[in-house]
């Protein structure tokens, strides 16, 4: 199984059954991403660098208004799609299977979590999981050591405080904090 054909297998039924070749996949491409996050890490490397190693992490070419200061993991990365102009600060966690895309302009803060998966509650089926995307609009600004769960749209300049635990969708241009995270104002638009 190679990432196109794990991609559209999730599409088709996000759950995830422990040994199946989804699962199996999962593992060949986390050790894939643990050998170029390593190198991401492992040492100081220019802004050019990271890009180019960010951009074989994910697959695709990023432009070069990215930017990232490590450390960085992701269980996954080739599930990963950013827009122009991204910066990803340090210590982030991207558990990627799901996918997660970021759009143009976005601020992801230090250690933020992007969490794709959750196993199943039963206990007999808990290496199970279930995989659904998260998506971040333009111009959002997550904070420090907030989390993100998966199936969460968060809506274009729309903040996530530092902290929060964002467990659903967020709308346009409003802040939203605390955990379970919950509007506590709107953004202003000058």
């Amino acid at each position: 199984m190679n990432s196109e054909e794990f991609k559209n297998a999730i599409k088709k039924s996000s759950y995830i059954f422990a040994g199946s070749e989804e699962h199996k996949h999962m593992h060949g491409a986390a050790q894939r991403a643990r050998k170029i996050t390593a190198k991401m890490n492992g040492a100081y490397q220019n802004p050019k660098k990271l890009r180019k190693l960010f951009s074989k992490l994910i697959g695709k070419e990023v432009d070069e208004g990215f930017g990232i200061f490590p450390p960085f993991s992701a269980d996954y990365g080739l599930n990963i799609t950013v827009g122009k102009n991204v910066f990803i600060n340090s210590g982030c966690c991207f558990q990627d299977q799901g996918g997660i895309e970021i759009g143009d302009n976005a601020l992801i803060g230090q250690q933020v979590v992007i969490a794709t998966l959750n196993h199943d509650l039963i206990p007999q089926k808990r290496a199970n999981m279930t995989a659904a995307p998260v998506k971040i609009g333009n111009g959002v600004w997550v904070g420090a050591h907030a989390t993100i769960l998966a199936g969460v749209t968060v809506g274009d300049g729309a903040v996530i405080a530092a902290g929060a635990v964002v467990t659903k969708d967020v709308e346009a241009y409003t802040v939203v904090a605390g955990i379970p995270a919950r509007k506590i104002k709107d953004v202003p638009r000058k």
